[in-house]
């Protein structure tokens, strides 16, 4: 029994299983044991109600068994989606996450960076806007979609190739003129690669298009701006629209019914992303490029736990792939 009034100790639970202290230190922490051993030692650990503290073993070996991960929010269907993933991947391998969100704020960044600093994580997976990001060389680092430095290393989808396979999807559908729409930051990144995949497939195949980038600053007013310009009033001035995410061609595609533009009948739209409503079903919220969020996931927490990082490299792109939701006619 434990001593009265105080938590059991690693010593309480030798002496209800009956076994040497050594023995219980190597169930804890992972140490291959007799079978017979470790059921006494986990059984006579139930008994006491002891527990590991992972976090102060952690600081004795300098490591906490903890990631953060950094996000510019969780409402955007990507991100909640890759802290889901990120998160379910570090439970498997007996890791914590910890959750710090920028609200699209850059300055903001640096703050997280240090609060995570304060809280003795393991290492850092990063969604980040900062023009001037300071990590430090001290502290592991994975970027997601955006180069920092060279000594961070990058996981994405393959933009360009998405963006190019957007491009020949609504040409080989029967779109004639086709239109690339961007929403996002003014920090260049892998997602910038979209639009440019998009124009290079158009450009070798002498297809005309055209391409309208906006900066989440703005908002989606001059994004509705502009559609008003070119689809009232009875014009279709493009009869295919490539979005730069799915929620982006979620909304688009609202406000082309308000003018009463049909999709796909009129215009058929593919968007970026690939992630599935929250519903039994989990259907797509439209036609779109499909990225490997789980790949991507899975990757960034390799190379961010790899205990010899000097040979990583500066950048993974991952496959995509085309999945139909309705909005092209297929």
């Amino acid at each position: 029994m434990s001593r009265a009034g105080k938590s059991p100790t690693m010593k309480d639970v030798a002496r209800e299983a009956g076994v040497a202290l050594g023995t219980v230190s190597k169930v804890f922490n992972g140490i291959p044991v007799g079978k017979s051993y470790r059921q006494k030692v986990e059984e006579a650990a139930n008994r006491l109600g002891y527990s590991v503290n992972n976090y102060a073993r952690g600081l004795r070996a300098d490591k906490t068994r903890t990631v953060a991960l950094i996000l510019p929010s969780t409402d955007h269907m990507f991100f909640a989606a890759l802290a889901d993933h990120i998160c379910d991947i570090l439970t498997k391998r007996d890791y914590r996450m910890l959750l710090a969100i920028t609200r699209d704020d850059p300055s903001a960044e640096a703050r997280c960076i240090q609060m995570v600093r304060q809280n003795r994580v393991d290492g850092i997976i990063g969604l980040t806007y900062s023009d001037d990001l300071d990590v430090g060389d001290d502290l592991p680092f994975i970027s997601i979609d955006r180069f920092v430095s060279p000594g961070i290393p990058c996981v994405s989808s393959d933009n360009f190739s998405g963006g190019s396979m957007a491009a020949e999807k609504l040409v080989r559908l029967g779109c004639k003129r086709p239109l690339f729409l961007r929403t996002g930051s003014h920090v260049s990144g892998e997602t910038d690669k979209r639009g440019a995949g998009f124009m290079a497939w158009c450009q070798m195949n002498d297809v005309a298009c055209e391409a309208r980038r906006f900066d989440d600053r703005e908002g989606m007013e001059p994004v509705f701006a502009f559609l008003d310009e070119h689809f009232s009033d009875g014009r279709r001035d493009f009869d295919g629209v490539f979005c730069s995410t799915d929620m982006l061609a979620h909304r688009v595609h609202r406000h082309l019914e308000g003018l009463g533009v049909k999709v796909p009948e009129d215009v058929q739209l593919i968007g970026y992303d690939g992630v599935r409503c929250f519903n039994s079903e989990g259907e797509l919220f439209c036609s779109t490029i499909v990225q490997p969020v789980r790949q991507m996931a899975e990757t960034a927490v390799d190379m961010l736990l790899r205990e010899d990082r000097t040979k990583l490299p500066a950048l993974i792109c991952l496959p995509v792939s085309y999945a139909a939701g309705g909005t092209t006619r297929e």
